[in-house]
């Protein structure tokens, strides 16, 4: 089989609202029994080229994989002048995405595809699988964006200085700190997201050759947008009415979104296993051969049990 990385064959969609979207599609490990087709959501400042080794993971499963950039990121149409920010006006935009990769890319293939999906990508995921219950046979999530981690901050103020920021015309606005987390200005001491040193080395060689697919945080209209959605998923009965198998994977030792609040969705889903992995960093499918191994073996007994 030819690496996902080495067989990389870009193509590009367009959105109802006219932004242009990098996806692209890696069939099934020859010789192997075709065992469907998954879609691949990546999370906040990801990019398709750092999810080569997920795709070939999956791939060897028998599995066609479909994956994209969201706008604003990877090879994606970018919202700002500073292409380093991550900026969105409403969540209801990534919809649009999701809504045009599927039915341009991933439905002349198949109309019944599973999705393994990280972080803000499951997040995604969730909204569509509410809006739309039978359009994906089984859902994988890692680590999903249901609350961010304040970092020592106070969790009331964040949302506070958020509204004021946004009161004050800041919307394109780094959110304090962000600029500093540039890829290409992080070390591994500093990151935040692996305990995997050669992965995370991976990822900034990747930037490194590539710098116009990075991005280093958002912007003070996404995490407005990201809170007046996560509060729409958190609310009573909105993860009781999502009706698709779901395997939800939390990091023990998040420290970009909070497990907790990952913990108790899942337990309100009426078709939802949930399985923590103790000592994973936030970017599971990024981490150490031992905490991928867990989550490649809960994801092979889910959809054995369906």
């Amino acid at each position: 089989m030819k690496p996902a990385l080495e067989s990389f064959e870009p193509r590009f969609i367009e959105t109802n609202d006219g932004v242009r979207l990098r996806a692209a599609v890696w069939d099934a490990a020859e010789g192997l029994t075709l065992r469907g087709v998954c879609v691949l959501l990546q999370g906040q400042t990801e990019f398709l080229e750092k999810y080569c080794e997920v795709i070939d993971d999956l791939r060897l499963r028998g599995l066609t994989v479909a994956a994209f950039d969201w706008r604003g990121q990877g090879g994606s149409a970018r919202a700002c002048t500073d292409s380093r920010k991550c900026h969105i006006d409403n969540f209801t935009q990534y919809d649009e995405d999701l809504r045009a990769f599927l039915e341009q890319v991933v439905h002349p293939i198949t109309k019944h595809p599973i999705a393994v999906a990280h972080s803000m990508g499951a997040h995604i995921l969730l909204r569509h699988l509410h809006d739309n219950p039978t359009s994906i046979a089984m859902a994988a999530l890692s680590a999903p964006m249901m609350r961010i981690s304040t970092r020592g901050q106070p969790e009331w103020a964040v949302p506070l200085l958020t509204r004021a920021m946004m009161a004050l015309g800041q919307g394109n606005a780094w959110v304090f700190g962000m600029e500093a987390r540039d890829p290409l200005r992080i070390d591994f001491d500093h990151n935040l997201v692996t305990d995997d040193r050669a992965r995370f080395a991976r990822a900034q060689k990747l930037v490194r050759e590539h710098p116009d697919i990075r991005l280093a945080g958002p912007t003070w209209g996404w995490l407005s947008a990201a809170y007046a959605s996560m509060a729409e998923l958190m609310a009573k009965g909105y993860a009781e009415k999502i009706i698709t198998p779901t395997l939800v994977v939390g990091a023990g030792c998040d420290r970009i979104v909070q497990t907790i609040a990952t913990r108790d969705f899942a337990s309100r889903m009426p078709h939802g296993k949930y399985v923590e992995i103790e000592g994973a960093e936030h970017e599971i499918l990024m981490e150490r051969d031992s905490v991928r191994a867990r989550f490649w073996a809960a994801f092979d007994a889910f959809r054995a049990s369906l």
